[in-house]
């Protein structure tokens, strides 16, 4: 009888009160944060996600501390990584169980601040939810959230929420989603009601030594005098060790099983066959190649996969396995002196075949896109190629490490060129996303100390792992 009678109260209460969260307008939108709106059927007002510039909710319900409650809000089906025009199912889950009511909202947004991607609602009639579109601090964002119909728990103790999101058309680099939650007692007042928050990343696949599922690269180093790999885990309180390979083996990791999590490999020139562990732990090898060629793997096909591929330099072909359809792509690109710089240049999750031509100093890239090529001088014969995104876009950026100096030059796709002094002439450069906020960090490995400048706050982080004749896992994904 408790429960019927708790069950009626909610069905009338959500026909009177619609939807009393978060600081609610009818028609008119609220772009300050620090607002208060007020009550209406129609859903929360946007910008209280808690996203950057923005307030939560609490500016209304503030009876209690944001994330004080004993309950909390859950965002699920957020993969690691994406493609271009992916669709995601997302759900998202408010709980505390004395709570009577439910509702949520929730942003996407890029590394610059803007909405990125499209919110869809699902079929159903009535719609439970709804999507309106502000602009906070003259960034433009799409937002999805209840609305009266979607506040009433089917269970008692939590309620959620299923939509689709859509990536947009090329890359964006690392993408964040915040969502606002309450947990509200129904009382026709905002007062009573807890408030929480959360959030989650999408990447673009910058994580390339990433063997500990951290969202981040991992310091890691490849020992050719015995075929193992060692990984260190961010905070340096985990180590792990494969035995992969053997002496003469060329290290090629990468995520073979598109889990997100880069598995350990090696190619053996002297039969020319790749010897991959998945992150499942099961091993496979395939022969695909010849001595004397170069390997290059990298997911050209677009499916979140590592593709074995391998540059002929006595002709100047490629040869590159599809892992999405066992196919065989082969093109001829670029000269035997040339150096191999496969990235994804364009932004469309497809690595583009590229060649760094170390006695004129020019890029050549050939871009899935369009089908077309980019042609630029940007460095001198010295120079060691090392594309990456260093600048979060989600696109490869031409860059050198110049020995002479140890001065980085990036040409960053959306920054432009800037330059970094870090480095001596003997460091082994080793790029790679490993504070994990989707730009590739400045980086260099000296006889196991690494030297690492942090794009997220510019600082620097020494840290000493492998010995003296180690190669830098991260090395691998530019050319050796």
């Amino acid at each position: 009888m408790k429960s019927s009678r708790l069950r009626n109260r909610v069905l009338k209460s959500a026909a009177i009160l619609g939807a009393i969260f978060f600081g609610i307008v009818g028609v008119s939108v609220s772009t300050e944060f620090n607002e208060p709106a007020s009550a209406s059927s129609s859903g929360p007002s946007p910008s209280f996600s808690g996203a950057p510039g923005e307030g939560t909710c609490i500016v209304c319900h503030g009876d209690f501390e944001l994330n004080s409650g004993t309950g909390g809000v859950v965002i699920s089906g957020l993969p690691r990584n994406y493609v271009p025009g992916q669709e995601v199912e997302v759900t998202v889950t408010v709980s505390q169980s004395d709570a009577v009511v439910y509702g949520f909202q929730m942003t996407a947004v890029n590394g610059l601040g803007d909405g990125t991607g499209e919110f869809s609602l699902p079929a159903g009639d009535p719609a439970e939810m709804l999507i309106v579109n502000s602009s906070v601090e003259g960034h433009d964002r799409e937002y999805i959230s209840h609305n009266a119909n979607g506040i009433t728990p089917v269970e008692f103790g939590s309620r959620s929420w299923t939509f689709t999101w859509t990536a947009p058309a090329l890359r964006q680099g690392k993408i964040d989603f915040f969502t606002a939650g309450n947990a509200a007692n129904s009382d026709l007042s905002t007062s009573g009601d807890n408030i929480y928050t959360s959030a989650g990343s999408i990447f673009s696949g910058t994580a390339i030594s990433n063997f500990f599922d951290e969202q981040r690269s991992n310091i890691a180093v490849y020992r050719p005098s015995t075929g193992v790999m060692y990984a260190l885990n961010s905070n340096g309180s985990q180590a792990t060790s494969a035995d992969i390979g053997q002496p003469g083996d060329r290290q090629v990791p990468g995520d073979y099983d598109g889990d997100g999590i880069t598995d350990h490999a090696v190619w053996r020139p002297s039969n020319g066959t790749w010897y991959v562990r998945l992150s499942s732990g099961s091993v496979i090898s395939a022969p695909f190649g010849m001595e004397g060629d170069i390997p290059v793997p990298a997911d050209y096909d677009g499916d979140l996969k590592t593709d074995m591929a391998i540059w002929r330099p006595s002709s100047g072909y490629w040869y590159i396995y599809r892992s999405s359809d066992i196919g065989l792509d082969i093109r001829h690109f670029g000269l035997g002196t040339d150096i191999v710089t496969p990235g994804d240049y364009d932004g469309d999750a497809k690595a583009d075949i590229a060649v760094f031509r170390p006695s004129t100093g020019v890029w050549y890239i050939w871009r899935t896109t369009d089908q077309g090529y980019s042609i630029f001088q940007f460095g001198i014969g010295e120079d060691r190629p090392v594309q990456a995104d260093f600048d979060g876009d989600g696109r490869t950026d031409a860059a050198i490490f110049r020995p002479s100096t140890g001065t980085w030059w990036i040409n960053g796709s959306s920054r432009g060129v800037f330059a970094a002094q870090f480095g001596l002439s003997s460091d082994v450069p080793a790029p790679a996303d490993y504070d994990g906020d989707g730009s590739t960090d400045i980086a260099v490995y000296r006889n196991g100390t690494w030297y690492i400048l942090r794009s997220s706050d510019q600082t620097a982080r020494i840290s000493s792992f492998g010995s003296a004749g180690d190669i830098p896992v991260a090395s691998a994904f530019i050319a050796q």
